[in-house]
């Protein structure tokens, strides 16, 4: 019997607002996301808590965001805050469809103005021998920001990554330089999805006019047997990044 692939998406979710901060997105984001059927998705932007917006908007969720995406999906939810202040926090989130193993959050911030981090968990897909290690990353808007966060990160992969384990690092690199497959992916043998079976990355932002790669998704130990960018309607107005998805299954 064949394994089940592993189906994963990457989505800057902008806090949960349209492009330009004037509605509430959040409960369409996550009918969507349920339509799409991911085990795994990589969530940035994720807003644990907003009281000026709860404040503002009449159909602000009570529950943090990656807790309502959860119980939408029915799924389980794990939360990295990178930024706190004084109206709440957001950070990263990975709502999976399987129970997590272990997680962490690791502090990649360079400065004070930019809080980053990378939310790592560890889950075993059904009927799969091989477990896996997801990283879910935010980094700086700054090349020179992202390179030291580029270091930080291959250092963490090098000792906290358990041996064996398939790994995918997925998420907003801000990278639109594509800096990230020199500085980051060449040196521990990751493959970038999309650009993998097309030959160059997805275009994601922004999402009205997608003209940049800042979104990616890198594996290793995995086979890319599917990879798309979610163009146009409705994806195009509910956030301010387009969604990244990939099929994938164990090497060999």
């Amino acid at each position: 019997m064949s394994l089940p692939p592993l189906r994963i998406a990457t989505y800057n979710i902008h806090k949960g607002m349209s492009p330009l901060n004037g509605q509430v997105r959040l409960p369409e984001i996550a009918h969507n996301l349920q339509a799409l059927a991911t085990d795994v998705l990589f969530l940035q932007e994720v807003q644990g808590r907003h009281s000026h917006r709860a404040a503002r908007f009449g159909d602000w969720p009570t529950e943090a965001q990656h807790h309502y995406l959860a119980r939408h999906l029915q799924a389980n939810a794990t939360y990295g805050l990178n930024c706190a202040y004084e109206s709440g926090h957001h950070g990263n989130a990975i709502v999976s469809r399987f129970p997590v193993q272990h997680w962490c959050n690791l502090d990649i911030s360079v400065n004070r103005f930019e809080r980053r981090g990378v939310l790592h968990c560890d889950f075993l897909p059904p009927r799969w021998s091989v477990g896996v290690t997801a990283l879910c990353v935010h980094l700086n808007l700054l090349g020179r920001d992202r390179k030291k966060q580029f270091a930080a990160l291959a250092d963490y992969i090098r000792h906290a990554v358990p041996a064996g384990n398939a790994l995918i690092v997925a998420g907003d690199f801000n990278d639109w330089r594509a800096h990230a497959n020199d500085q980051l992916a060449h040196a521990l043998g990751l493959v970038e999805v999309h650009h993998a079976l097309f030959g160059h990355h997805a275009r994601s932002y922004p999402a009205r006019l997608p003209l940049l790669s800042l979104d990616r998704i890198y594996v290793r130990g995995l086979a890319v047997h599917e990879a798309r960018v979610l163009r146009g309607l409705p994806w195009a107005r509910l956030s301010d990044h387009l969604p990244l998805t990939a099929s994938l299954l164990p090497e060999g």
